[in-house]
């Protein structure tokens, strides 16, 4: 069948998602060869980690552009709209150009399906998409690519970057990645390439480890945070920035909330100080303090609304929560904190929420579930969570609009759990609102 609008390729996308997660590059490489490599004509930055990849892609975004470039985005999953994962200067992929990606790869993702290696996934032809605009539509001066899942075998891994950053390594995918800290670590390590920098965020002797020894094999230079450059925060969304090379450190103000994003930002600062040879120009200080202030996520700590504060956060792994447990710490201990909470059948709760069963703060917890293939369900999620004040709101709609209708000036809300879910609470809210 033939693809004619935007709206029937992204039906086609989804069409692929019956075929899973396919660890592989071979039939990535069959569509690219196909295509005439368009990766291999890219200025690529490669961006893995557990948590921090899109943080750190849209602080290194807002910073290239405030320095005169054009910055090409890859991120997942998408917030707002399907579109918004190809991007360029934080535009999304127009209508007409989806269209066009998605008829030119249709007949070769059919042609791959026929043979021994199966029908790629959603994801792989997402990606192929992805290289095939930016080399041959949008031609951005530099792109931002954001892994999906792990690293050595993700459909992304085909590209040669001028940098690669891995932000930091936790728990999540480990049906997947691997049990340990040490077995996920070596998926995410598996974007360095020979010769070429490596930027890490990583914490922890046990992953820093194998990310450490990864590079010296392979002779990339490694510029590890808080041993070659240092991060300091101080109040607020306030933080101090220092590399080797400079005699004092720089103070800056962080667009997104919480102590956590301020490593974040520091990885790209590093970035942009290892990219003047790539894009054969320094930034300057002042674009790199817009870019900094100017930085936002959506579903990252997100005040959607000052008074009373509603909180979108897509915290979905332990060291999520953790981050989410600080900067509500840091904002709103006065407060009542009421929470809404869906999550994936993988996910663990008794261990997702100990940072709140021991943070001192008063949180009600309601826990849903919602439309996704991989929701867990609400019922099981309360039975593993290790909190005192909880219950079951089966109809997450139902339950944001009473919740909303009845918070005070002493109450916060939080919505939390996956991505996924903060992507539906954030479309159904923006029509909640137009219809007041």
């Amino acid at each position: 069948m033939e693809v004619k609008t935007a709206e029937e390729a992204v039906q086609w996308i989804h069409s692929l998602l019956p075929f899973g997660i396919k660890p592989g590059l071979k039939r990535m490489e069959w569509m690219l060869e196909a295509l005439g490599h368009p990766e291999q004509r890219l200025t690529a930055v490669h961006v893995a980690g557990t948590n921090g990849k899109g943080s750190t892609v849209s602080f290194l975004r807002h910073i290239l552009t405030a320095g005169g470039f054009s910055v090409g985005t890859f991120t997942s999953p998408y917030i707002e709209q399907f579109s918004e994962r190809i991007s360029v200067n934080g535009v999304p992929i127009s209508d007409r150009d989806l269209l066009q990606a998605a008829q030119r790869l249709k007949p070769i993702v059919e042609e791959v399906a026929q043979s021994d290696l199966g029908s790629p996934t959603e994801f792989e032809v997402l990606t192929a998409m992805m290289f095939y605009h930016f080399a041959e539509v949008a031609k951005p001066d530099i792109c931002l690519i954001e892994v999906g899942l792990g690293g050595r075998l993700d459909s992304t891994n085909v590209v040669t970057p001028v940098l690669s950053i891995i932000t930091m390594i936790g728990h999540d995918h480990m049906h997947i990645l691997g049990h340990t800290l040490a077995e996920i670590a070596y998926e995410k390590a598996g974007i360095i390439k020979p010769g070429i920098p490596v930027i890490s965020g990583v914490e922890g002797e046990e992953a820093y480890t194998v990310i450490s020894e990864t590079a010296r094999q392979i002779g990339s230079p490694l510029h590890q945070l808080n041993e070659t450059f240092l991060v300091e925060s101080l109040q607020g969304r306030t933080f101090t920035y220092k590399e080797e090379k400079d005699e004092e450190a720089v103070r800056y103000h962080a667009g997104l909330y919480g102590s956590h994003q301020h490593k974040n930002a520091a990885l790209a600062l590093k970035a942009v100080s290892l990219l003047s040879n790539s894009l054969k120009r320094q930034i300057g200080k002042e674009a790199k303090a817009i870019g900094i202030a100017n930085t936002s996520w959506p579903g990252r700590f997100e005040i959607i609304q000052v008074n009373p504060p509603i909180v979108l956060d897509g915290a979905h792994n332990e060291e999520g929560f953790l981050a989410l447990t600080a900067a509500l710490q840091e904002r709103f201990s006065d407060k009542n904190i009421h929470v809404l909470l869906a999550s994936t059948t993988e996910k663990d709760m008794n261990v997702l929420l100990k940072p709140f069963a021991t943070s001192g703060l008063e949180v009600a917890f309601s826990f849903t579930s919602f439309d996704f293939h991989r929701a867990a369900n609400a019922e099981d999620l309360f039975k593993q969570a290790p909190v005192k004040r909880k219950q079951v709101a089966a109809d997450w709609r139902k339950a944001l609009k009473t919740m909303m209708e009845n918070l005070g000036e002493q109450d916060v809300l939080v919505v939390t759990g996956s991505l996924y879910f903060i992507s539906e609470v954030r479309q159904s809210l923006a029509s909640y609102k137009e219809g007041m």
